[in-house]
């Protein structure tokens, strides 16, 4: 939780000033590099922490906050370098709105991409949600039972776990 409360107040004291430069499509790929990476870290801690449940609630938290305020971001930038890319203009409190009601597939239609720009982050957002709920969660839930396993908490696959007939 405290680490959610710190990438949202980060999002929003950050500067994003909006000028419309050349690097703002590779501060995006180097966030979602950025993402990748804190998953694959926070899957080895899984592994080896002595609470991997526990571990792995704070990877989701974590990695999906980081995610979303990412996109969040890239949304207040591109409405404020191309003005009218969204139905409306965005703070970065209508930007976190759009970003979690895009990923919630909730879509309420209050705020809509008009720009190609606006419109291909949003797709991109979609398929990058979309991975990050079905691979990432599997992931992690090997990562779960491979910790579990390595602490002997838990039966291997090699084992059953009940007595045949």
């Amino acid at each position: 939780m405290l680490i959610t409360i710190g990438l949202v107040t980060v999002y929003y004291v950050m500067p994003l000033d909006g000028r419309g430069s050349s690097g703002d499509s590779a501060l995006l790929a180097c966030g979602l590099l950025l993402v990748v990476g804190v998953f694959w870290w926070e899957v080895r801690a899984i592994v080896t922490s002595p609470y991997p449940r526990l571990k792995a609630v704070e990877a989701l938290g974590t990695t999906l906050t980081l995610f979303l305020v990412l996109f969040a971001g890239a949304y207040f930038l591109v409405e404020h370098t191309t003005p009218g890319s969204f139905s409306e203009p965005l703070s970065k409190t209508d930007s976190l709105y759009f970003t979690l009601t895009t990923f919630a597939t909730v879509g309420y239609g209050d705020i809509v991409a008009r720009s190609q720009t606006g419109r291909m982050l949003a797709m991109i957002q979609m398929m990058g949600g979309l991975l990050l709920v079905g691979v990432a969660a599997r992931i992690l839930a090997g990562a779960v039972q491979a910790g579990l396993r390595r602490q002997g908490r838990e039966p291997s696959d090699d084992f059953p776990s009940r007595p045949e007939r």
